[in-house]
């Protein structure tokens, strides 16, 4: 009887010092931007002993710029399967830091793709599509997961719609992720733009991307750039806009 009412006490202590530690390591991790990463036995066996305890302390900078080195070792050697292990790594320990998540997503959708659509091993194209396509998503999926860690920041927004044009060719996607890029604090200018030249290539938002290009264009001399005055000019036929309301056939001398 003494016993269980010593082993009770003892569990009640333990507790009592665990839920306080517990506190404020959830506190820290909210923090930290640990969006969604669960700390349990699956995440040790991604990240090693090693990863596992930086991501417990304060060590997880210099471990992930550790792997981050260990990632261009394996980019220098083509080993696609180890540099993606690396970048999961790095970007669970470090889900706040753009680098990361960019790097990977270029990577895995312009390195790697380009890679597996050259590799004179596989003589099957369909084979070599199929393995470049696999690299488009992977390089998608570290930006979508970097966006949802970070998403007050424009930079991944636009890595994202980058992708979308040069891989996917996929241009309402591209606009769509330029507006919310340059709808947060910070963005550069030139998202507005990209949105809308984006938006200009896509079929049945003519008149949306025209009214877009041309309130910009009516803002001023230093938005009037080549680029815009070449799509105006594009929509302008497609719409059959009035001769009178159509902007001058000379580029403003101004703009670069």
């Amino acid at each position: 009887m003494i016993r269980a009412v010593v082993a009770l006490a003892v569990l009640i202590a333990l507790g009592a010092v665990k839920l306080p530690v517990e506190r404020n390591l959830a506190a820290l991790h909210r923090q930290e931007h640990f969006g969604g990463v669960e700390f349990n036995v699956d995440l040790r066996e991604k990240l090693g002993q090693l990863g596992f305890v930086a991501a417990l302390s304060g060590f997880r900078a210099i471990v992930a710029d550790a792997l981050f080195i260990q990632a261009y070792t394996a980019w220098e050697n083509t080993e696609w399967g180890r540099m993606l292990l690396l970048f999961r790594q790095i970007t669970t320990l470090q889900p706040r830091m753009l680098l990361f998540w960019d790097t990977a997503a270029w990577h895995m959708a312009w390195n790697a793709s380009v890679a597996a659509m050259n590799n004179r091993t596989q003589p099957r194209l369909a084979l070599r599509v199929k393995a470049q396509r696999e690299y488009f998503a992977l390089g998608k999926d570290f930006l979508e997961r970097g966006i949802k860690n970070n998403p007050d920041r424009p930079d991944l927004y636009e890595a994202l719609a980058r992708l979308y044009k040069e891989k996917y060719k996929d241009h309402l996607r591209a606009s769509e992720h330029y507006a919310k890029a340059a709808a947060l604090p910070g963005a550069p200018s030139f998202d507005r733009r990209f949105s809308a030249y984006e938006l200009s290539y896509c079929e049945g938002h003519e008149r949306e991307a025209y009214e877009r290009l041309r309130s910009l264009y009516d803002e001023g001399p230093k938005e009037r750039l080549p680029t815009l005055i070449k799509r105006l000019k594009v929509l302008e036929e497609k719409l059959g806009i009035p001769q009178e309301q159509r902007i001058p056939d000379q580029p403003n001398k101004i703009a670069k």
